[in-house]
């Protein structure tokens, strides 16, 4: 695939070797089709057996290790996967980390930013809101913040789960990943030969407005996975990628997405959260194009909500 972007897989792979040793290969479980009305071979890539329960541990583990000079602290804004990310890679090398997590954040999520040694500032609001408190309170107190999924070190470092995938799937046709701000998204694009294909939850749909509108435009969000897929406007690098692509993006609702996650756990035992359920959903609807003799991946991408399906 052609990216009119500066990023490329040479970067992705330089981000492989410099995370390598911290983060784990997680495995990948194959699924008869059948068992999801779909004629074709599935593979479920299990990223929420990631060090803290998602994938955001590899771009946040890339972004703190391509800081040059080390900083003494870092901070992030995050509905709580990444904030505990970056919480954790932090700790990792050994310097502070301060997240800002909207109020809409499972309580789960945030006392996870604390267990892995951050400090986390709770905002009143949605993402947009925290992202506004936490960028002031970096520029005032120098401090480097990691963004969640429009910068470098972030998308490269999602991305080497795509080399991954390339290794345990390399027949695979398709790889379908739920999308929020991109970052994964961007990473599997830029790493991955196969068609990537984002699929968005009807009331977190900020790539599939773009699409429309022709530019990145704010949305408004809600719903089950907007604590995971709730930024209210997608990053400039997945929407490139997408409009580049011609991809036309799925949506699915929060029933659809509820009911995969039943699935995944009724019939793998897999506790995934209900963001981690988007590209599942797409698949099991039919709103995902698969043609009979396919392989599919897809990325169930983190597991931070205990309440059980």
């Amino acid at each position: 695939m052609n990216i009119p972007l500066t990023l490329t897989r040479t970067d992705v792979e330089a981000a492989q070797v410099r995370i390598h040793t911290g983060i784990r290969r997680t495995p990948v479980l194959e699924i008869h089709g059948d068992e999801l009305g779909v004629p074709a071979r599935v593979a479920l890539k299990l990223e929420l057996l990631q060090h803290t329960g998602s994938f955001k541990a590899r771009g946040a583990l890339n972004s703190v290790l391509t800081a040059d000079p080390l900083p003494a602290g870092v901070a992030a804004v995050s509905g709580g996967n990444h904030g505990a990310a970056v919480a954790w890679a932090a700790a990792h090398v050994g310097i502070a980390a301060d997240v800002f997590v909207p109020s809409l954040a499972t309580p789960e999520k945030i006392d996870r930013v604390r267990g892995y040694g951050g400090t986390a500032h709770v905002v009143d609001g949605v993402v947009a809101d925290a992202f506004k408190v936490g960028m002031a309170w970096a520029e005032e107190h120098g401090v480097a913040l990691i963004h969640p999924y429009e910068q470098a070190g972030t998308i490269c470092g999602q991305g080497t789960l795509g080399l991954e995938l390339a290794d345990q799937v390399p027949d695979a046709d398709v790889v379908v990943v739920g999308c929020g701000g991109g970052g994964l998204y961007s990473g599997l694009a830029i790493a991955l030969d196969p068609t990537v294909q984002p699929v968005e939850p009807e009331r977190c749909a900020n790539l599939h407005a773009a699409l429309a509108a022709g530019r990145p435009v704010p949305v408004e969000v809600g719903g089950v996975a907007a604590d995971s897929l709730g930024p209210a406007e997608v990053g400039r690098t997945a929407f490139e990628i997408a409009r580049a692509a011609g991809v036309q993006v799925p949506l699915v609702s929060d029933d659809e997405i509820l009911a995969a996650r039943a699935w995944l756990w009724q019939r793998c035992r897999l506790l995934a959260e209900p963001g981690a359920c988007v590209a599942l959903a797409g698949l099991m609807t039919g709103r995902v194009d698969v043609h009979p003799g396919d392989t599919v991946v897809v990325v169930v991408s983190g597991g931070n909500n205990p309440a059980v399906p």
